[in-house]
């Protein structure tokens, strides 16, 4: 089995999980919004082979025609968010499939990606690190500054890419080696220790880790429900509320069968004594006659 589709998430925040030891770890809390498989991109027809994932939801009044669409074609609802993942073929996953939180198991290391929290416009020191001036003797109102970013005559400028004051925060950032601590299925949480980039609500893309080995446990192609199965669980659930209800309609039945059986029995017992006190009478009114 080659590589293995990742998953679309939502941070949540920053929490801690006690070990049985009595240590805390900290773990960042991460959300599966209705994570679905929503197209396939193929060797024939886009020279590649990839998962189209998508997360969360939309308005469909607030989409192009043509996205509403594509949507409507795979009979999928609108998603917020939507990403690609590169696998093999012996990877794919079927189109609507939903993607569970045991889709990575307890102690393997994944990679997660996110956009950084935005600071706006930062100087040196902030962006990057600099020392800055001397806080005292000989600088006046610049403790602050990056220095000098040219030469002399030659060359007569500022190189391009000089580390300067500028835009910081917003960037693609992706950490390696996170360790998964703890999945819930039922909530769609996965627990991974240390920090994620990104602010909360934001989404992040999340992966086998490329630098360490998959654990055997790992499910391949991966752990995922079809929207048939839902169905066939609720079906599954009627008949078994149903069985019940059937046997109760067929006791009540048989009770009143029963019944019946009495009263027809009592009828016929009634009517033979009427019977008999008919033919007394009639021998009576014999003996008065004669």
């Amino acid at each position: 089995m080659g590589m293995r589709s990742g998953v679309i998430a939502q941070k949540l925040g920053m929490t801690r999980v006690f070990t049985e030891e009595g240590n805390h770890v900290p773990v960042t809390v991460l959300r599966l919004g209705n994570c679905q498989v929503i197209g396939h991109r193929t060797k024939d027809k886009n020279g590649y082979v990839a998962l189209q994932l998508g997360a969360g939801e939309r308005r469909a009044g607030n989409m192009s025609k043509a996205d509403r669409g594509g949507f409507a074609k795979v009979k999928i609802e609108p998603k917020r968010k939507l990403a690609e993942f590169r696998v093999t073929e012996d990877a794919l996953i079927p189109v609507g499939a939903e993607i569970t939180a045991d889709h990575f198991v307890v102690g393997q290391f994944v990679d997660v990606c996110g956009t950084s929290i935005g600071k706006g416009f930062a100087g040196g020191m902030k962006r990057w690190n600099f020392g800055g001036l001397r806080a005292s003797h000989g600088v006046s109102i610049s403790h602050r500054s990056i220095g000098s970013t040219g030469g002399r005559q030659d060359p007569g400028k500022t190189f391009k890419n000089k580390k300067m004051p500028g835009h910081l925060g917003t960037d693609r950032v992706t950490t390696l080696n996170l360790k998964v601590v703890q999945t819930d299925v039922a909530r769609g949480l996965i627990l991974v220790e240390g920090a994620v980039p990104g602010p909360k609500s934001g989404w992040i893309l999340v992966r086998d880790a490329v630098k360490k080995s998959l654990p055997k446990e790992a499910p391949k192609p991966g752990k995922f429900k079809t929207t048939d199965q839902p169905k066939a669980e609720a079906k599954a659930e009627a008949k078994n509320e149903e069985a019940p209800k059937a046997d109760d309609a067929a006791a009540k039945a048989a009770a009143a069968a029963e019944q019946a059986a009495k009263a027809a029995d009592a009828a016929a017992k009634a009517a033979e004594q009427a019977a008999k006190a008919a033919d007394q009478a009639a021998a009576a009114s014999k003996k008065e006659g004669a």
